[in-house]
């Protein structure tokens, strides 16, 4: 682009990188290192994404299981409107067994990751299905600088071992990694999680001009501590770590191949990406104890085996257009899943009835133009057209519940950037996006394909040395908002909504060996339909949408020698109920990492996961379930999964 040097650096959360020099096109638009990613303690690895300002990543059913995702005010239970992609594979499920847009991170090895880009807000072409709230993409390093090997050992019985290195291969180079995981977990019942996960990757060339292929297998297994009543645990009949049925849990499995080639020459960029993903998932969930079946209990086994494919190929074309410099991205991507999916009735796992099965066949193509105008050295625009098709069919074993159907949306984008002026740059985007419903819904008249609509202004500057600060002011509107249901662990469509609110993002870096990061996120989430619930509860308050996010944290250390980090995180309180009777607790925690690196590529490090033992909950709701001896009809109560206690966790790294 003409005058792309005028261009702020984009954010990264460390020192400058490679990345600083990318522009970025939103005041919210983020680049962020993987050494960053990789510079505070985490309990799981999706909780890298916490990186992200404003985003809170939690668990709160077994370690096995998709995480939770907060962000912008929603609830985004796992994964309904964050597209998440790991090396342009998408991992958000689309009619998933457990939910809409399940996306499971648990294969993922963060010492893999080199790069992280979250765009927020449905203003970007390239981004489809689930990005409304966000879109974020992971990027496995081509090839590793050093070999390294590690093993951690820590509280409640956690281990994991992790080797992973490069070699010379042909006219290229093979990179793989294995990693083994074991952990228990502070519960009455041991999580005895068995996690193994492998990836091996050749490439040849480099990111901008070459080709890599890539294989993973991943595998896992636990044991579920769901969430619990808190009218049990107030009244001693259980404690905070106990379980109601002690074989909720489940199994996964994920094997991919997927390929990536790029040529970029005479101001043209051509990309495509291609990819296979088998996976499968038992889950077996009891959150309503015995409200259903007094005799036997309400657990549940929901079932999801699929095959998914598809293709991503764009070109991006630098050039002249009526004297203004230019940037011209055009692109297609096409999905195919083939889902089977099933729901049983269990007992202590075992199936004591079929409540139904179904076979889902599901085809997407995404077309997609942004054409982008520098007119001068301060002033650039972006407008950007996509248009996506849905087919979709249902072969359900329930009795007039099969159907086909079909669906089309075209969205408009736009984006200008001002500046800079005296290191500031000012951004405005507006945009309409979509997420997709679970197909098995259309016979009851749910659209495929919702509507939303996007708009956000910001600032950016770094006219202090070392301080990069954002504040942008957004709003998002959905036609039909998806609400988890705690009662049945599913998602489901319900009224419109809207959210307005605001961001506002510190980094700073006073020397080489110090970083200071600050983050503050206010949200006002409110339905704008009707304003009766399913349960007749009357209230325009979205259920479990968090209104204050915020975290900080302070990173030291150098390439050797010591290091260190301190994390806080704050998850504001929650209401539960759309009329705002009932909320849920707030959760303030830190974690916090000493270590040392020896110029022999010996690092030993030390991390403490909620350094204060706080007592909070990671997720709360609000639903009726019956414990014996209860009301047949229930009772209404919070349900909750808290917070793990102070852990220890030692690793010992080599690199080599």
């Amino acid at each position: 682009m003409t005058g792309a040097s005028n261009v702020l650096p984009a954010v990264t959360v460390t020192a400058p990188r490679a990345l600083e020099n990318e522009p970025t096109n939103a005041a919210s638009e983020q680049r962020i290192s993987g050494e960053t990613l990789n510079s505070f303690p985490v309990s799981r690895p999706g909780e890298i994404l916490e990186a992200v300002p404003g985003l809170i990543v939690t668990q709160h059913s077994g370690e096995g299981k998709a995480n939770q995702y907060f962000l912008r005010g929603f609830n985004l239970d796992h994964g309904t409107d964050i597209a998440l992609w790991l090396d342009e594979m998408p991992i958000n499920m689309r009619t998933h067994a457990h939910g809409q847009g399940y996306a499971d991170l648990n294969f993922m090895i963060p010492e893999l990751v080199e790069s992280l880009i979250a765009r927020k807000g449905p203003y970007w072409a390239q981004e489809g299905d689930f990005s409304s709230a966000a879109a974020i993409h992971l990027h496995y390093a081509e090839q590793l600088e050093r070999n390294v090997v590690l093993a951690t050992g820590g509280s409640y019985g956690y281990w994991r071992g992790l080797a992973a290195g490069t070699m010379a291969a042909g006219r290229g180079a093979l990179t793989g990694a294995a990693e083994i995981e074991r952990y228990d977990g502070p519960w009455t019942i041991p999580d005895a999680l068995r996690k193994y996960n492998g990836v091996l990757r050749y490439n040849e060339g480099t990111p901008s001009n070459g080709l890599s292929l890539t294989a993973m297998a991943y595998t896992n297994s636990w044991h579920a501590t769901d969430q619990i009543p808190q009218r049990a645990v107030f009244d001693g009949t259980i404690s905070r770590f106990d379980g109601i049925d002690p074989t909720d849990g489940g199994d996964s499995q994920r094997y991919s191949l997927s390929g990536h080639w790029s040529r970029t020459e005479d101001g043209v960029a051509d990309k495509v990406a291609a990819y296979f993903v088998y996976s499968t998932l038992n889950l077996y969930n009891n959150f309503t104890f015995f409200l259903n079946d007094p005799v036997n209990g309400d657990q549940f086994q929901q079932s999801d085996k699929r095959r998914v494919m598809g293709i991503d190929a764009s070109r991006t074309l630098q050039h002249s257009l009526a004297g203004f410099g230019a940037e011209t991205l055009f692109g297609l991507q096409t999905r195919y899943d083939i889902i089977d999916l099933g729901l049983f009735n269990t007992y202590l796992r075992t199936p004591i009835g079929t409540i139904r099965t179904d076979h889902v066949e599901e085809t997407s193509a995404g077309l997609y133009f942004q054409e982008r105008l520098r007119w001068n050295d301060w002033a650039q625009t972006t407008l950007g057209i996509r248009g996506d098709t849905y087919w979709a069919s249902d072969a359900s074993s329930l009795a007039g519940a099969s159907s086909q159907t079909t669906a089309f949306l075209a969205q408009p984008k736009f984006g200008t950037v001002f500046g800079p002026f005296d290191k500031t740059e000012f951004y405005i985007n507006a945009g309409i996006g979509f997420h997709s419903n679970d197909a098995r819904g259309i016979s009851s008249g749910a659209p495929l394909l919702v509507q939303s609509r996007g708009a956000e202004v910001g600032a950016r500057t770094q006219a202090i040395k070392g301080l990069d600060t954002t504040l942008t002011f957004f709003v998002l509107e959905f036609d039909s908002e998806l609400v988890f249901q705690g009662d049945t662990a599913d998602t489901e469509p319900s009224r419109p909504s809207r959210r307005v609110g605001v961001e506002f993002t510190n980094r700073y870096q006073p020397t080489s060996w110090a970083t200071i990061n600050a983050d503050f996120a206010y949200t006002v989430a409110r339905f704008t339909g009707s304003g009766i619930n399913s349960d007749g509860v009357v209230g325009d308050i979205v259920p479990e949408a968090p209104s204050v996010v915020a975290s900080a944290m302070v990173t030291l250390g150098e390439d050797t020698g010591w290091f260190g980090s301190m994390r806080w995180r704050y998850f504001g309180a929650r209401p539960l109920i759309e009329d705002g009777s009932v909320w849920s607790g707030s959760t303030s925690l830190f974690d916090a990492r000493v270590g040392y690196t020896f110029k022999s590529g010996l690092k030993l490090t030390l991390d403490a996961l909620n350094v204060f033992n706080t007592q909070a909950d990671q997720v709360s709701y609000y639903y009726a379930s019956r414990l014996s001896g209860e009301p047949a009809e229930g009772v209404n109560d919070v349900h909750f999964h808290p917070t793990e206690p102070l852990a220890v966790r030692f690793t010992v790294t080599k690199a080599f």
